[in-house]
């Protein structure tokens, strides 16, 4: 008997993709089209650095005093131009030196001087962009502006680059924890909040273009534990948080005495389930105190959220709130859902 002859499986992948993509593909291709945060830009000097953003191996570098972007991967033999270097101006790969331009195209071959170029040697090149003391980059070549940070040039404000946080989870549940009040009580009583004071007050919520805005008052201080001498009796805090969709939220906290202290928080989504935190600081008030403190609190703080972020289950943030069941004091976060559904993205914007 003849053996039957059995079709091989065959997958469907959307072009472009990033191998081993951890996303799902209709979602990545709309998160592709956003600027994403990807390295201080402290970093980016003489030699190559490697980032990774969506799960796309990118390389960055300077040349000419211009600030570029690419795969990581010389489309010779697959090695990583991030191991290379930049000589007159091109992105040399460290395999068999052939030497890349600003635009991607290959410019020289050592091996073969004087001969043809083939137009297939030249590299994927990506929308990057110098902003807040960061470096952003857009796979999909986002011709929208970056969201505003206005603090951080002003006259008198002081510009704080605390380090980077890796956070096992996704950016949207990240982000979402940021702009979240309710729990400042309970994750935070150890770095600035007091769980003998709970209560949300009542705060609205306004959308704004593809995000929003929520303003609350509270009386509770946002002076770390061992400042809290220096919070007024009787002073109400006054916090607005500022939300672009997707992973752009900037906090801005009015402090005694006029002081303000503006946090931006830029969720970078690693792969689905990795996010990179970074969180450039303005301020106008004890600009003349030493930075380690502001790092340590930061540090605190920061960890303190990451520790219940990484535990949430779904580890995806939910579109749909039906899947979750959510509280009055949880407005910002319902709207912040929202706004994210009207770009299209799914239920659950990662598989």
């Amino acid at each position: 008997m003849a053996t039957p002859t059995v079709a091989p499986l065959t997958f469907q992948r959307a072009p472009n993709l990033p191998r081993d993509c951890t996303f799902d593909p209709y979602d990545w291709q709309i998160l592709a089209q956003y600027w994403h945060s990807v390295a201080f830009a402290s970093d980016i000097g003489d030699k190559p650095f490697s980032a990774t953003l969506l799960d796309e191996r990118l390389v960055i570098y300077r040349a000419n005093g211009a600030l570029l972007a690419a795969r990581d991967v010389c489309p010779h033999l697959g090695t990583p131009l991030s191991q290379g270097w930049v000589e007159n101006g091109n992105l040399v790969c460290p395999y068999h030196g052939l030497a890349y331009g600003a635009d991607g195209k290959c410019r020289h071959i050592p091996s073969q001087e004087g001969g043809t170029i083939p137009d297939r040697l030249r590299l994927t090149t990506y929308a990057a962009q110098e902003a807040y003391g960061l470096v952003w980059v857009s796979l999909g070549g986002c011709e929208q502006p970056l969201p505003d940070f206005p603090l951080w040039n002003s006259e008198g404000f002081q510009q704080i680059l605390p380090p980077s946080t890796d956070i096992k989870a996704s950016a949207g549940r990240q982000t979402e924890g940021f702009i979240d009040v309710a729990h400042f009580a309970w994750i935070h009583h150890h770095s600035f909040a007091d769980r003998r004071n709970p209560v949300v007050p009542t705060y609205t919520v306004e959308r704004r273009g593809s995000g929003l805005r929520a303003e609350y008052v509270s009386t509770v201080s946002n002076f770390p534990k061992s400042m809290q001498h220096r919070a007024p009796e009787g002073f109400l805090w006054r916090c607005i948080f500022d939300v672009d969709v997707l992973f752009f939220a900037r906090l801005t906290m009015h402090f005694p005495e006029n002081g303000r202290l503006a946090i931006l928080n830029a969720a970078s989504p690693v792969s689905a389930r990795h996010t990179r935190l970074f969180v450039p600081i303005a301020r106008n008030f004890d600009t003349d105190l030493p930075l380690d403190d502001v790092y340590a609190f930061n540090r605190q703080v920061f960890e303190e959220d990451r520790a219940i972020v990484e535990l949430q289950c779904p580890e995806d943030l939910p579109i749909d709130r039906a899947t979750e069941a959510p509280i009055l004091a949880n407005r910002s976060s319902g709207a912040y859902r929202r706004a994210l559904a009207n770009i299209a993205l799914g239920q659950a914007y990662v598989r």
